[in-house]
């Protein structure tokens, strides 16, 4: 056993090098599901499942033909040679399935259940793969179980956060963009906004549109039998209704991010259009996306792939001084696990169950009092140090066992990090219970497949966590799920 040192973050524990333990004739290859951020969640998840099974693992398969609809493969997202090289001393891994007899070795399609640990692989893949000799999992999302082994999560730690790096061409164009808008102000505010239609379809809101919204919302939400009749009033009541975008506008004013902060907006089609991004835009006039910082040339390689343009928006959302998000998909989990862990960078989530009142009776408030309980129920939820426990919410978001503590106490402060302060003045008058982890609803699984982990994945986040759904729509999940 020996302990190499990757970074000051982490540190890579090998009790064996992948030499060693890898057995011959023993293959698994897997296939991703959903956009970027929940195929990156797949991939990484798929290396420890080969270490587990002492298998060499076959560069995974990119989903083409989901809601997204992106033809890219992974070596035209990842730089496939260095993930390769990088986890050498962890996984074997081959770009494609030997030929033997003078044909390539075909492999046995079969799923494994949602969050599998390591006896599950154990007793489930392992005989068929030493049957069949090379197996292949699919729609591998949230295959292995959030609670691992430390050797495994510090595993999954050096595959997300080292081994997966995008082409240089996609890095090329994501440092552009970053450095434009350092250009524009040195440091900036980068909001994912999920706020489409169909996810306001799904999550069956009221947003205040009316007779007409109702109609155009109800006529999408029909297209999917499965979802049950929609509450709006408990919805909102519950925190599972994305913020609009005058109330993530609204939030960061509170918060004390002046109308001179530069904002970059990762968004798809926002219901509503100008008229709905108006307020948001009113609050932040230096208001930036890829499509106004970059010409149509330079992202004509990208623009129709979703998951390159998804890249993108990744890097600069992830080189901001500080991360907002509207939501709680698979890209605000990834880079809120993923600023933790490269310094406590911070990451602004809504607590939507506690603001949902300030909004509500924000008319009979004063500024002062809307602004102070805004300051007040954020607290818990601002990508401070310490602000999550250990082992709670998802690995993914909470990458815990990979952060070294002389890390959280040399945390860089930024400008723009904490522009808000503690006001007492009502602090008689709000209460606020600190992150609501054990009052969140709990959702059941995706899939009708068992849960086998025993696990409660409750984080202190309050939106719709999507990725707990139990969908029978395949289109909608994966729609969802970035």
């Amino acid at each position: 056993m020996h302990i190499i040192f990757i970074d000051k973050y982490t540190y890579a524990l090998h009790i064996a090098e992948a030499e060693a333990i890898t057995k011959s004739n023993r293959y698994l290859g897997i296939a991703t599901s959903g956009g970027l951020n929940q195929q990156r969640t797949g991939i990484t998840d798929a290396v420890v499942a080969a270490r587990i099974l002492n298998a060499t693992l076959v560069v995974p398969k990119l989903d083409q033909k989901s809601f997204w609809k992106d033809s890219s493969n992974f070596s035209e997202i990842f730089d496939v040679d260095w993930f390769i090289s990088y986890l050498s001393k962890d996984v074997k891994i081959i770009k494609q399935l030997p030929r033997k007899g003078g044909k390539t070795l075909s492999a046995y399609s079969m799923r494994v259940p949602r969050k599998c640990n390591e006896r599950c692989y154990i007793n489930r893949i392992l005989p068929v793969l030493m049957k069949k000799h090379a197996v292949q999992l699919n729609k591998f999302d949230y295959r292995l179980a959030n609670r691992l082994d430390t050797e495994y999560q510090k595993l999954r730690c050096r595959v997300n956060y080292h081994a997966l790096r995008f082409t240089n061409s996609i890095l090329a164009m994501g440092k552009k963009l970053v450095n434009r808008m350092r250009m524009n102000s040195k440091h900036y505010i980068a909001l994912h906004l999920r706020f489409e239609p169909d996810m306001l379809a799904f999550s069956g809101c009221d947003y205040g549109g009316g007779e007409k919204e109702q109609k155009e919302l109800g006529a999408i939400r029909r297209r999917w039998k499965t979802l049950h009749r929609s509450n709006p009033d408990k919805a909102r009541r519950q925190g599972k209704c994305p913020l609009t975008p005058e109330e993530v506008g609204l939030m960061l004013r509170a918060l004390g991010y002046g109308s001179d902060v530069h904002i970059y907006v990762a968004s798809g089609e926002v219901y509503g259009g100008e008229e709905t991004l108006a307020p948001l835009k009113a609050f932040f006039p230096n208001f930036h996306s890829k499509y106004t910082i970059a010409t149509k040339e330079e992202l004509e390689p990208f623009s129709k792939f979703s998951s390159r343009m998804a890249a993108l928006d990744f890097i600069v959302c992830d080189e901001s001084d500080v991360f907002v998000t509207n939501n709680n998909g698979n890209m605000a989990k990834i880079l809120a696990g993923r600023r933790k862990y490269f310094g406590h960078k911070p990451t602004i989530r809504p607590n939507a169950k506690k603001l949902y009142q300030l909004f509500l009776n924000r008319s009979n408030l004063t500024w002062e009092v809307f602004a102070s309980g805004v300051r007040t129920f954020q607290r818990g939820f601002m990508g401070e140090p310490n602000e999550v426990r250990p082992g709670r919410s998802g690995f993914h978001e909470n990458p815990s066992t990979c952060i070294c503590e002389d890390s959280v106490a040399k945390v860089e402060r930024s400008p723009l990090r904490r522009k808000y302060v503690k006001d007492t003045a009502t602090k008689k008058n709000m209460t606020n219970d600190g992150p609501d982890v054990d009052d969140e609803s709990e959702w059941p699984d995706m899939d009708d497949d068992d849960d086998l982990s025993d696990e409660k994945d409750m984080s202190n986040a309050t939106i719709l966590d999507y990725d707990a759904l139990n969908f029978e729509d395949t289109e909608l999940e994966e729609f969802l799920s970035d």
